[in-house]
């Protein structure tokens, strides 16, 4: 794990997240900065982890507090992947969301996404014998 490593629930600046998203290719959120800001703002939980003054990783999630919570971010700096960062985060919201009947998540059809989240304990729609559905617009 990153020996300074912080976990917090600041909300950092707005160039602290276009650095970090664009440092994860995720390029369609930063598009629009002002619209990824307010994104980041309106999620009902979030936590950020820095190493010194940086911006290392993100995680923020949507929730009605007692059915459901949905992962949507979780992003750690590629510097800093693979060092305990992520599952640090994931950890965070496992215990803060713990009485929550449904954790779920969206992610991308690679290998590293999913061997990461079934590491956290996470396992396919599929195999909880439930399907889900996506309108991408």
């Amino acid at each position: 794990m990153t020996p300074e490593l912080r976990i917090t629930d600041l909300i950092p600046s707005l160039q602290q997240l276009v650095d970090l998203y664009d440092s994860v290719g995720w390029l369609a959120y930063t598009r629009d900065p002002e619209a990824l800001a307010a994104s980041v703002a309106g999620s009902q939980w979030l936590r950020s982890a820095w190493c010194g003054e940086s911006l290392i990783g993100l995680i923020r999630i949507l929730t009605d507090g007692h059915t459901i919570a949905y992962l949507q971010d979780i992003l750690v700096h590629p510097e800093e992947q693979r060092t305990g960062v992520g599952k640090a985060l994931m950890a965070e919201a496992a215990d803060a969301f713990s009485h929550v009947r449904q954790f779920v998540l969206i992610t991308d059809d690679e290998e590293r996404q999913q061997s990461f989240y079934r590491a956290c304990g996470f396992s396919t729609a599929a195999e909880n014998n439930i399907h889900a559905f996506v309108k991408s617009q």
